[in-house]
């Protein structure tokens, strides 16, 4: 019999990002899974194109991935902002009528429903929106870059702009109703101890955004756990638990002879 296909995790970054998050991921995944970190428009090796900020173009770039029927069970992964769009995935591919993720895992965001932080909101001054990143250890004190004109300002700075947008946009989507049934898709919800933006008691209800199953994880650190190895580790875990359970063969009893 044909090894099973490995299952895919699809990874989405934070506001600001590209996939350097996901750096390392390969090897701390375990066996029989793969990470695929989604580069959005706009950063690293796509600088040059125009950034997403709406639901549509988020769409029309990222539903390339999922365009022919998948032939093995997937995973979608968001972090933070990442989360919003994993969902935004998910509930696409459900409206559309296709194959959608084995499972959905959202890390580090408040549920559509809850407005983030203050600092988090559009037009806030950029001299308190680094105060925030300051105390989420995103831009530590004293970052070359960080003047006005600086490296950080320059390239960092317009991407995470952006990023906010889109983050809104995709709140108040969510927030829309769909014309499909309810999503029944089974919810990882993932959320750190020390995290000022997304506590565990904040992120568990993303339960309201699933009639599947969900169950809600804690783990050690702050905003950024995405950085450490236990999340990975445990999304690893959580891709090989869907697989059905090999069987093992039967072994052959005893040949009992009923002639004279």
């Amino acid at each position: 019999m044909a090894a099973a296909q490995p299952i895919r995790l699809y990874c989405f970054a934070h506001a600001g990002a590209g996939v350097s998050a996901f750096h390392g991921w390969a090897a701390r995944v375990g066996p029989d899974v793969v990470p695929v970190p989604v580069l959005l428009p706009g950063r690293d090796r796509r600088r040059r194109e125009p950034r997403v900020t709406t639901r549509a173009a988020l769409l029309d770039d990222v539903m390339r991935l999922f365009g022919g029927a998948p032939t093995a069970p997937f995973v979608l992964y968001g972090h933070s902002l990442g989360a919003l769009v994993a969902y935004t995935v998910g509930r696409a591919l459900h409206e559309a009528g296709r194959r959608g993720p084995a499972l959905l895992a959202v890390g580090a965001c408040p549920p559509p429903h809850l407005p983030p932080e203050p600092a988090y909101a559009l037009g806030v001054p950029d001299a308190e929106l680094l105060r925030t990143l300051d105390l989420m250890a995103v831009v530590p004190s004293g970052t070359p870059g960080t003047e006005a004109g600086g490296i950080w300002d320059r390239a960092v700075r317009p991407v995470l702009r952006d990023d906010l947008t889109l983050a809104r946009a995709l709140r108040t989507a969510a927030c829309t109703s769909s014309p499909a049934d309810p999503l029944t898709t089974p919810l990882l919800i993932v959320a750190a101890d020390d995290d000022p933006m997304a506590s565990p008691a904040v992120a568990e209800g993303w339960s309201r955004w699933s009639e599947g199953p969900t169950r809600l994880h804690t783990v050690s650190g702050g905003h950024f756990f995405v950085r450490g190895p236990e999340l990975p580790r445990l999304l690893g875990q959580a891709c090989r638990a869907l697989r059905p359970a090999r069987r093992t063969p039967r072994a052959a009893g005893p040949v009992t002879s009923t002639g004279n």
